[in-house]
Formats: structure tokens, sequence, C-alpha cells
């Protein structure tokens, strides 16, 4: 079964998964691209009303030492993988290079994790994407 691809960052995945874009191509134009990132959701007496001021990301020990962040292509992509972590039910839509700067050091991407139109980014590749980004600003 064939996935049909609803955004440009699925296009580009697509791409890259069939040889058509060069993964050096596919690293340089993801930086710009939007990315769903799952948050843990306060529970509040207010509906809607958030408290803390940090989004709390889905991260997952894949290894002893390993980390691994989960982002998917829409949020749609997110919602059978989330049944299995409960909390997570909201996400904040933003561009993979706003989530390169902000992650720890030493973690990995699973974007789209289990997807076929997935891809896994080990530490030392995310390390050299944010080495690619411009001074912030």
């Amino acid at each position: 079964m064939t996935q049909t691809p609803r955004n440009e960052l699925e296009i580009l995945l697509t791409a890259v998964h069939s040889g058509e874009v060069s993964p050096e191509a596919f690293v340089t134009r993801l930086l710009d691209l939007q990315v769903f990132m799952p948050v843990k959701d306060e529970k509040h007496k207010i509906a809607g009303f958030q408290t803390s001021t940090r989004a709390e990301p889905l991260i997952v020990k894949v290894e002893e030492d390993q980390k691994v962040m989960i982002l998917f292509t829409a949020p749609e992509r997110a919602k059978a993988f989330l049944t299995q972590f409960p909390g997570y039910s909201g996400g904040l839509l933003t561009e993979f290079a706003w989530v390169l700067r902000r992650m720890a050091k030493d973690m990995g991407i699973a974007l789209n994790p289990g997807d076929k139109m997935g891809f896994d980014f080990d530490a030392e590749m995310i390390a050299m994407m944010a080495s690619l980004l411009p001074e912030e600003q």
C-alpha cells in the first residue's frame, strides 16, 4: 500500500526515499519545512489554560544511553502512534530548524516513526544539521 504525500515535507520524503533527491538536498530543504511536535497535554481546571511556558516534547529512550525525539510530518500522521503515549494529545506545528535549535545534544529524531513515509536521524546527523543553521537573530 502506497501513501499519498499530504504536504511539501512528505513530497520531499517520497523523493529522497526514491532516490530523486540526494540526502544532502533533503537535509538542506528540510530545515525550513514545518513538522508536528507532540507535546504533553497539561490537564487544568480551566479548559484551554496552560500553566507551563515550556512544551514537553515526546522523547523515547531507544537504548540505554540513546534518546530520540518524536516528530511527524503532519498531526494526522501522529494519531495512531500517540495512542501508545497517554498525555500527548496536543502538539506544535513549527519549522524543523526551530526544533533543532532547542533540542538537547546527543539526541536523535524519528520522523513519522514506524511509517513508510518516515525517516530516522541519528545524533551525529542532527549535530551536522544543526551546524548548517544560520545564527539566530
